[in-house]
């Protein structure tokens, strides 16, 4: 979970090319706070930051920073539920993926 560019979708393809099952759930869209819960209650949840700055060079997005802050509002809940919060704004996708797997293997899950 996160904002609009913070690599979820790439950290999702990375985990799926090495047989992790994860998914993303739309929850920055959703006025629903507990979205992310009643979908898929999940068995570890990732929050994955991004800063207003870094999300727009990203993606080129065309937005507000108050549109950006509504997007953080929204997943205030998930992320005060997560298990690993990952600021993704100064590691490479890699090095995200990277510590993803180093989480689940500690609970003992995950490729490698």
């Amino acid at each position: 979970m996160g904002p609009c560019a913070a690599g979820k979708t790439t950290l999702i393809a990375g985990l799926t090319r090495l047989g992790v099952n994860a998914r993303h759930i739309a929850q920055e869209h959703s006025y629903v706070q507990d979205m992310w819960r009643r979908i898929s209650n999940p068995r570890w949840l990732v929050y994955l930051d991004v800063s207003y700055s870094v999300a727009t060079r990203r993606k080129h997005l065309d937005w507000t920073e108050a549109e950006y802050l509504e997007q953080t509002r929204r997943l205030a809940h998930a992320q005060r539920h997560a298990d690993l919060i990952i600021p993704t704004d100064e590691f490479t996708q890699q090095q995200v993926l990277e510590r993803v797997l180093t989480f689940l293997r500690e609970k003992g899950l995950g490729s490698g």
